[in-house]
Formats: C-alpha cells, structure tokens, sequence
C-alpha cells in the first residue's frame, strides 16, 4: 500500500517496487485531491497500470485502466454499474463470510498495532484469528492487514490468510525529507517477497 501522502521520488520508487516483483500496489490517499493521484499514475506509465487497485477516487480504475477499486469498509456499495475487480477492508471477523461472497478478496485489519499510526492496535487475539481459520474464514481470499513485518509475515501465512498488506513496514525506511538512496526500502521488500513466497 502507498504512503498515504504524496512526495517527490514517489514514482520511481513504485516503480522499482514492480520491477522487484510487487504485483498489486494499492493506491491509499485518503483527503487528497484526485489531481494528484492522476499525475503520479501518470508518471508511472501504462506499463504498470494493470497492478494498480485505487482507494477512492474510483473513476480512475477506467480512465487509467487500473486493476480495480477498494471499498475501505464491509458496507459501502460499489459504484452503480461497476463491473470489474474489487477489494474491501474488514474490521471485525463476523464480516468477512458476506464481504467474500462479493469481492475477489479482502482485507481484514487491524491484525497487529500499525507501524504508522499510533492509534491503530490490534483488534484481535492470536486464538481468534487461529478459529476463524479453522471456520475457513480467513484462508486465500483474505490478507492481513495492520503492522505486517518481515518479523509476522510468517505467522500471518501459516494462519492462513492469502496475502499481506505492507504499508508502514516499507515506508518507514525512507525519510520522504532528507533521504534520495531508497535502496534499504527495496532491500527490506525484497526480504518480504522471499519470507512471504
């Protein structure tokens, strides 16, 4: 998932992202003008488009030819008439059996305290993500969303879930202010992408 604020070098950093294997990037810029969005979609090029899910802003997914949209609760509609991918965010366990059922996957935070924002802690025990897999709640369709690490990627795939959202794990690396080598950023993904396959 992006950082939620845009900054300079941004592009290319996504870039370099998909050249390293990143193979579905979420474009998060919650409050932001739709502007911005278009003009880093469009410094990204065509190449990578098919990769990108938007947050908002959903007339993007067609004028850009983005991969879908993601509906950041487990009730919002869709937009009227919108055919194509789309992904929720779930923020309880009793949502996940409905959300799946209309969604090529989902979701569910906040699994561990965020990296980014202080205010976020985990929501759930280890024994209750540990049933819901058992009850075949969370299995291929559903990825695991709040303080992924390279320290609970692991756990996080034995529980189950199909996939991990990593947001503040990445970004946390790269002072958007003073820094222009964003190589410990790639670095850190490529030990996520070899811990997670």
């Amino acid at each position: 998932m992006t950082k939620p604020t845009f900054f300079v070098e941004e592009d290319k950093i996504l870039a370099n992202l998909f050249e390293e294997g990143l193979e579905n990037l979420h474009l998060y810029k919650p409050g932001a003008s739709p502007m911005y969005s278009e003009r880093l979609l469009t410094l990204l090029g065509e190449d990578y488009h098919n990769k990108i899910t938007v947050h908002g802003h959903f007339y993007l997914k067609e004028e850009f030819r983005l991969r879908g949209i993601h509906i950041d609760d487990a009730f919002t509609e869709p937009p009227v008439g919108y055919k194509g991918n789309i992904s929720r965010t779930c923020h309880a366990i009793n949502e996940l059996k409905e959300a799946k059922k209309h969604c090529n996957y989902v979701f569910l935070h906040c699994i561990y305290d965020s990296q980014t924002n202080a205010d976020e802690k985990s929501t759930f025990t280890y024994e209750e993500l540990k049933e819901a897999s058992r009850e075949g709640l969370i299995d291929k369709k559903v990825y695991a969303l709040g303080g992924m690490n390279l320290d609970n990627v692991k756990e996080a795939k034995d529980l189950g879930f199909g996939g991990v959202v990593i947001c503040g794990d990445l970004w946390n690396r790269f002072n958007i202010h003073n820094e222009i080598d964003y190589k410990e950023l790639l670095n850190r993904f490529e030990r996520l992408r070899k811990t997670i396959d």
